[in-house]
């Protein structure tokens, strides 16, 4: 009973250090350093405390090990989770278009549907691009990537440190 209990205690500390180390980064990509400190203490309090029941088992428990890895594992699962829950903010969405025409399309259709849109003209290497940029909360970023897919285009999102003025899509309350 004793070394079941040793390996869920493993196990769920485990999970919860590994996402709080996720959590942690993500605050200090947002620039949030204290915060992320206070994270982190508990973070590597957790990891020691694991660390020290399968240490102290040393070879002959195989479950604490499992215990472990499997603990780490959905850690991760855990931490992406918790971050796009969490975590809010805003990402830059951007959409080359081949077709200049296909572009304006796509452009209005982001517009439709609420999204401040930018359209910058661009060069590419076998002619005109048009280079769409949107602004939007974290969590509507699939609606965006949504409006140009199938249109033969080129995206990419950026996660943003901070963000002042703009148009936002507005959220029914």
């Amino acid at each position: 009973m004793a070394l079941l209990f040793a390996a869920a205690l493993i196990f769920f500390a485990r999970v919860t250090d590994v996402s709080m180390s996720t959590v942690r980064m993500l605050l200090l990509v947002k620039g949030r350093r204290i915060l992320a400190a206070f994270v982190g203490f508990f973070e590597v309090s957790l990891y020691l405390l694991s660390l020290q029941y399968v240490l102290k088992a040393g070879l002959s428990s195989p479950l604490n090990f499992i215990a472990y890895a499997g603990g780490y594992a959905i850690g991760n699962f855990m931490g992406s989770l918790l971050e796009e829950k969490l975590l809010s903010g805003h990402v830059l969405v951007e959409i080359i278009a081949n077709d200049v025409e296909r572009g304006s399309d796509i452009a209005q259709r982001l517009r439709d549907g609420g999204f401040g849109t930018t359209v910058l003209t661009g060069e590419g290497r076998s002619g005109p691009r048009l280079v769409l940029k949107t602004v939007c909360d974290r969590n509507d970023r699939y609606k965006v990537v949504a409006a140009a897919k199938g249109s033969g285009t080129f995206v990419f999102i950026s996660d943003l440190k901070g963000v002042q003025g703009g148009h936002f899509q507005r959220k029914a309350k």
